[in-house]
């Protein structure tokens, strides 16, 4: 019985340790962090987006995805994908990402979903 106890008590300690998933922020603070520098390019296989993230806030972000919207001619959404940015972003550093995309008139790149690790920060971002 008193293993039991024990066992569920460890369980429920190692689950409230765990990070806080799916806190959401508003975009206007997203870009109060991040900056998002990118160019177009083409390889063999077609459009290529590389480019940084810069971190503009005072913690650590890592494992941020980036949405990639393809516009057409006038401005309007006609399809997204995601890329992986690689390690973590310290703050006020930046990291590199590269993601292959589908043909389209222009492109939107804006950070999707982080984590905020070091520095105080505790749960993850994401729009």
């Amino acid at each position: 019985m008193w293993r039991r106890i024990a066992l569920l008590v460890a369980v429920v300690i190692l689950l409230g340790t765990g990070r806080t998933w799916a806190q959401i922020y508003a975009p206007e603070t997203i870009a109060q962090d991040f900056r998002v520098e990118w160019q177009l390019g083409q390889n063999r296989k077609g459009p290529v987006i590389d480019g940084y993230v810069y971190n503009t806030s005072m913690r650590t972000a890592d494992r941020m995805r980036l949405k990639i919207d393809q516009l057409d001619a006038a401005g309007n959404v006609v399809g997204s994908t995601t890329a992986v940015v690689l390690g973590t972003i310290p703050n006020d550093g930046r990291a590199y990402f590269s993601a292959k995309v589908p043909p389209a008139a222009n492109y939107r790149v804006q950070p999707y979903s982080f984590d905020w690790t070091g520095g105080g920060g505790v749960g993850s971002g994401g729009m």
